[in-house]
């Protein structure tokens, strides 16, 4: 199996917490020192393992923002 490299280069928001310490955030990463995208996942205490997630780039972000500004919670 290949080893996925990633560099969180901001930490945006600590979005819940599990009962086990982990942590779903929204940060910015780069992975395998692609272009940094917004990310939203599962993260160890440690950040050193991870869940399965969603990366957007900035055009993607943009659109859910507007979404998200247009629904009425």
């Amino acid at each position: 199996m290949t080893d996925i490299k990633f560099e969180i280069t901001e930490k945006l928001a600590v979005l819940s917490q599990s009962a086990k310490g982990w942590t779903k955030e929204l940060n910015m990463v780069s992975w395998n020192g692609r272009e940094t995208k917004f990310d939203i996942r599962e993260w160890s205490p440690e950040h050193e393992r991870m869940g399965k997630g969603v990366t957007f780039s900035k055009d993607e972000a943009k659109i859910l923002r507007d979404v998200l500004n247009k629904k009425d919670f």
